[in-house]
């Protein structure tokens, strides 16, 4: 692989990469709009529904580690391909009619596979476009929260579709969104990367373990963390936020899609803003766009549209930065992985944590300038780390 390769195979492996993307987020994001619908089928309480949203984060943390063993054992790109097809399988499981034990067994298939290829794709990007980084980075994240905010809005209109015995309901919407891009990404994978053979490790036993005594490695998943404890935070709590100022509750649904297309323009500009000796200071800069919009949420709740905008745009640019740190502050794409995994274990220790600790501050407190200020004081957590991930430094490298 890499870019010393014909054109055609570039071609193929942007393609496939692109579409690996797009498959990263639908079967996650397409939940939260249906669990109206899921809860009166199951009869599942709104305690038990929340945890249903959660289990993929906390499988997330959990199976990360695992994918470097894997990516070393079987190869990255056979690991990837075997987890796409291990999402699908879950996919099916989750929408089998039937006991409710089929919903939480397929969630889990599904976010064990998406850990797995969470963790490994940006150091495939690392390894298959070693000089274009930061912009495959920029694309593969602008795609895997586009699409995902695409299924949040069609999840609900394609559970009314009509069919012969009925209204589709949330199974059927589950199944087609998860599954209407897959098979293509499982294909376009298989054959862009059909050449490719597990590698002879490079990192060594130590990049099995010594990924955790890393300082540089425990910046970028400190950086991870921040960054993803920020947007789930906003993700879960922003609508009720917006309907507190008088808005609707579909003027609040809006405003969360706001955050997230923000969240999308924030991604592709990262690239752009990594140039020079700029370069230094950008993971630092980044979260003060959502500093300041997070102070004139605050300060002037009014005007939440331009606040949702600056942390929309932070918590975008956030995300691809971390995605192209796991890439940058790595030699080599073994290295990267064990860097990922790592990484996004921490980071999603810290995205499952959030949003419940958000919760609790505003129930004990009331109000939502406490609950705030939380979000606030892991911005300023995040651009002080920033200082220390800006520099140019390796894991797995001696000090």
């Amino acid at each position: 692989m890499g870019e010393g390769k014909r054109t055609p195979a570039i071609v193929a492996l942007v393609v496939a990469t692109c579409l690996v993307a797009a498959n990263m987020r639908p079967t996650i994001t397409a939940v939260g709009p249906l669990l109206g619908q899921i809860g009166d089928e199951t009869g599942l309480s709104p305690t038990l529904l929340g945890l249903l949203g959660a289990v993929p984060l906390i499988t997330w943390a959990l199976i990360s580690p695992l994918a470097h063993e894997l990516s070393r054992r079987f190869g990255m790109s056979r690991a990837v391909t075997w987890s796409l097809v291990v999402l699908a399988l879950g996919t099916v499981v989750r929408s089998v009619p039937g006991p409710t034990a089929s919903l939480w067994i397929g969630t889990v298939i599904i976010g064990a596979a998406l850990a797995i290829v969470n963790v490994l794709m940006p150091a495939a990007i690392k390894r298959d476009f070693p000089r274009r980084v930061p912009a495959m980075m920029a694309v593969y994240t602008a795609l895997l929260g586009g699409v995902g905010a695409i299924a949040s809005g069609v999840a609900v209109p394609v559970s009314h579709v009509d069919l012969p015995g009925g209204e589709a309901g949330w199974r059927f919407a589950l199944l087609v969104i998860g599954l209407a891009l897959l098979p293509f990404a499982i294909g376009s994978w298989a054959w862009a990367t059909r050449g490719a053979r597990a590698p002879a490790g490079t990192a060594g036993a130590r990049g099995r373990t010594g990924i955790w005594s890393d300082p540089v490695a425990w910046t970028v998943a400190a950086y991870m963390g921040f960054q993803a404890s920020t947007f789930y935070m906003l993700l879960t709590w922003l609508a009720s936020i917006s309907a507190s100022t008088g808005r609707s509750a579909v003027v609040a649904g809006i405003d969360v899609m706001i955050y997230q297309i923000f969240s999308l323009v924030g991604s592709l500009v990262v690239p752009l803003v990594l140039r020079g000796g700029a370069e230094r200071w950008v993971p630092a800069l980044i979260p003060t766009l959502g500093i300041i919009g997070v102070i004139g949420l605050m300060a002037a709740p009014d005007a939440i549209i331009a606040w949702v905008v600056l942390i929309g745009l932070s918590s975008g640019a956030s995300l691809g930065m971390t995605l192209t740190l796991m890439a940058q502050r790595a030699r080599d794409h073994d290295a990267s992985a064990a860097l990922s995994g790592m990484a996004q274990s921490i980071g999603y220790v810290f995205a499952a944590l959030g949003p419940v600790l958000f919760g609790w501050v505003h129930a004990t407190v009331g109000g939502w300038v406490a609950p705030l200020v939380l979000v606030l004081v892991v911005l300023v957590a995040q651009s002080v780390t920033g200082v220390f991930a800006g520099r140019d430094r390796h894991v797995l490298e001696p000090r």
